[in-house]
């Protein structure tokens, strides 16, 4: 079936116009996640915030109770002694000017780059390669630090970056079609919970307005807000 007759398929008995509660928006999705691959569940969110404005960005880290499903590939930059703790941590790239080199011949075969605070000034020449991807690391994040051991494990463990974009959308995903209803429903709520507790201090008026979940190949399921806040 082609993808534009089986994104038709399944947005059958959606109504576009309701808002559902989540509960009810995650079993749909879930009985829609056809594809011959175990779809990712993302969940969009509209905030009330203009993020060109430095006291209305919303950004932070949360780690899912119950895991992405997905293998995250982590790069450190780290020497010495903080090197040994992150290989042995499971990194699967570690280095310092040999991997900036690589970055910047336009190798970058990761999803998550942490740095110890030392390597700061050599990660930051990278800031054009590594910032338009999402790559940079940041300390208000958890992915610059001392503790790269602890980065690396949170990272692999279900650790997820989110940061607001241009037109005040933030999206993440949240599991994978194949984890149960209830381990969803448990992600969304702590994803949702840490974008309320990033409110920034220059949000005005309604913070959260919008909430759409969907799978990769999925139609999107318009949710009704209070219902992902814990």
């Amino acid at each position: 079936m082609a993808a534009g007759k089986r994104l038709k398929s399944a947005a059958e008995g959606i109504d576009r116009k309701k808002l559902y509660g989540i509960d009810e928006a995650v079993k749909m999705v879930k009985e829609r996640a056809g594809a011959k691959f175990d779809e990712t569940v993302e969940i969009a969110m509209n905030l009330g915030v203009d993020p060109r404005h430095a006291d209305q960005m919303v950004r932070g880290v949360i780690n899912l109770p119950n895991g992405t499903g997905k293998t995250v590939r982590v790069a450190v930059f780290a020497k010495d002694a903080k090197a040994d703790e992150a290989r042995a941590a499971g990194a699967d790239i570690v280095g310092a000017d040999d991997l900036a080199e690589q970055i910047q011949n336009g190798k970058i075969d990761f999803d998550r780059c942490i740095a110890t605070p030392d390597m700061m000034p050599l990660v930051g020449r990278l800031g054009k390669v590594l910032g338009p991807r999402n790559l940079m690391p940041n300390p208000k994040v958890g992915t610059v630090t001392p503790d790269v051991a602890g980065a690396v494990k949170a990272a692999k463990g279900g650790a997820v970056e989110f940061r607001v974009e241009k037109a005040g959308i933030l999206h993440a995903g949240v599991g994978k079609a194949s984890f149960t209803e209830a381990a969803i429903l448990e992600n969304i709520k702590a994803f949702a919970d840490a974008v309320s507790k990033a409110k920034p201090a220059g949000a005005k008026g309604t913070y959260i307005k919008r909430v759409a979940v969907s799978s990769t190949m999925g139609p999107g399921v318009h949710v009704d807000p209070s219902s992902v806040l814990q």
